[in-house]
């Protein structure tokens, strides 16, 4: 991509202390974007290392703020951060529920109750929210987590009509398995770890897992002004699961 029209650009990147996060994290800063990282963990490699609760909504905002005042106006969001606890219907109790919604959707809408006036000042913005293949499909093993995704696409596509007038376009990008370490602790829940990541792999055409630096690319892409007539879509990028679900 040009380096030229990331000139200037400061971004917001959440769970960037690994996994999809780190990567998108990085790829911005090698186009030369400031980078204020949230997560609770802290981030490596970015302008501005941030500890948030993104189930809080003052140290939403607070962290926003100080964002602004350090980097400049953020005008990007990456929202990566999310948790995926196991669990059927009939496993899952009123509290995963509530804490898998709070952390996945409610902090995507905190962060853009927070950043969307100050992109609208400044005549624009992208977002690109993670959402998951699990949206869209019927997930035994990971209730609460298929139904959270679900409803941030929603989000998705409510935001971005709420906000086109003022030119700041939402996407949504929707992966299958990512070699992350919360994948990795899936299977390792799984009696035989790796014969689970062999049925995994198998779910998908193309024959391997997914990387965070795969999932970087794409995020950049919706980010930047490459992208600029997209919005309210939502991007799987599956390695083809989605075509077959097998």
């Amino acid at each position: 991509m040009n380096s030229k029209a990331w000139a200037g650009k400061v971004a917001l990147v959440t769970g960037s202390g690994s996994g999809i996060g780190a990567a998108v994290a990085r790829r911005l800063r090698e186009e030369g974007v400031a980078v204020a990282g949230l997560d609770l963990a802290p981030s490596s490699g970015v302008s501005l290392s941030l500890s948030v609760d993104l189930r809080d909504d003052v140290a939403v905002r607070e962290a926003v703020e100080a964002t602004s005042l350090s980097l400049g106006r953020p005008t990007i969001l990456v929202h990566c951060a999310g948790i995926s606890p196991p669990g059927s219907i009939l496993e899952s109790n009123d509290a995963l529920f509530r804490d898998t919604y709070d952390t996945n959707v409610i902090s995507a809408v905190r962060l853009l109750r927070h950043m969307v006036p100050g992109m609208r000042e400044a005549g624009g913005g992208s977002v690109v929210l993670t959402t998951s293949i699990n949206a869209r499909f019927a997930t035994p093993t990971l209730a609460a987590y298929a139904a959270s995704k679900a409803a941030l696409e929603s989000l998705v596509r409510t935001a971005a009509l709420e906000f086109a007038p003022w030119q700041v376009r939402v996407n949504g990008i929707a992966p299958a398995s990512i070699d992350t370490p919360l994948l990795r602790a899936s299977f390792e829940r799984d009696d035989n770890p790796s014969a689970a990541r062999e049925r995994n792999v198998g779910r998908h055409p193309l024959g391997r897992l997914g990387t965070a630096g795969d999932v970087a690319q794409l995020a950049l892409f919706l980010a930047s002004d490459a992208s600029a007539w997209m919005t309210g879509g939502i991007y799987p990028i599956d390695g083809g699961a989605s075509v077959t679900r097998r």
